[in-house]
């Protein structure tokens, strides 16, 4: 242990505040180990990320997803059952289902497969609680073949879907986009084939805009 003594105007500070304690009886003792006087060890690790803050995803959760203000009070549960099993997304504002085109239709074809039903079905169902929602459908193909094919298959499937989901009066935007639109890569960063990018940019995608505040 060593000792170490303060400086005179430390010492007459100290004394005036103790009253009649005799200044030269202070001693600050230091006792080893400690951390006073020693350098910090404590410096920023320039590999270590900065925090951000940013906004959350839209389409991160169910709860980001549905809205209770613009369903029917009825139609509530079943709707948040259906945006589930549809694992639908939210992006500006906008309900997004993707289809995909391997379950809906085969290889290089338009025509809806009979085990589809099931899924369309469920999207059917789902409009019922956005009935005055404004719906569009969207083709979209893989960066396979030629783009005016892709172009002309990808409508051809939107209309397809359009047709099979349109109710008594209702009408829906129906628009293809060919390979113009991706969702994943066509290739990897080396430039070989994505197959799995590909599967999921094959793809039927209906688009629900609810009227903000108005249930129904």
């Amino acid at each position: 242990m060593t000792s170490r003594r303060f400086p005179v105007a430390a010492l007459a500070l100290l004394a005036a505040g103790l009253g009649g304690t005799a200044a030269s009886a202070l001693t600050v003792r230091v006792m080893s180990g400690s951390a006073i006087g020693m350098v910090s060890t404590f410096e920023k690790d320039p590999n270590t990320p900065r925090t951000t803050f940013e906004k959350a995803s839209l389409d991160s959760s169910l709860q980001s997803v549905f809205v209770a203000s613009e369903v029917a009070p009825e139609r509530i549960e079943t709707t948040r059952s259906l945006l589930t099993e549809l694992k639908a997304r939210r992006t500006d504002g906008v309900i997004v289902i993707d289809l995909p085109a391997d379950v809906l239709f085969d290889f290089d074809k338009a025509t809806i497969r009979s085990d589809a039903e099931p899924a369309l079905t469920r999207a059917a169902e789902l409009l019922k609680s956005y009935p005055g929602a404004q719906v569009s459908i969207g083709g979209h193909t893989d960066s396979k073949g030629d783009d005016a094919y892709n172009q002309a298959l990808s409508v051809r499937r939107a209309q397809s879907v359009a047709d099979r989901l349109q109710g008594a009066g209702r009408r829906f935007g129906v628009e293809g986009f060919g390979e113009g639109r991706p969702v994943a890569p066509n290739a990897h960063s080396d430039g070989s084939d994505d197959p799995e990018g590909r599967q999921k940019n094959r793809r039927v995608e209906i688009r629900i805009t609810p009227n903000p505040g108005k249930a129904g």
